[in-house]
């Protein structure tokens, strides 16, 4: 027979700490999507409507000055 002591039974230790540690995962995550569908998203669909704005209005203004240099007769020689 060997000296060496029996090894303990196996008890509550790694496992409910994974399984701690993945409840709290899932926790932070909740809170994550929380934030981004409750802060994140609505302020990028603001700033995107103000710039779609912008780049609408900037076009305008670039389709009008090119209609107003067709219209204008040019130099004849």
């Amino acid at each position: 027979m060997s000296s060496y002591p029996p090894p303990p039974p196996p008890g509550p230790g790694v496992g409910d700490r994974i399984e701690e540690a993945m409840e709290l995962i899932e926790m932070e995550l909740r809170h994550a999507i929380a934030y981004v569908n409750d802060a994140v998203i609505p302020q990028v669909r603001a700033e995107s409507i103000v710039a779609m704005r912008k780049v609408s209005d900037t076009l305008r203004n670039l389709a009008d000055r090119m209609d107003r240099s067709h219209q204008q007769p040019g130099p004849r020689t």
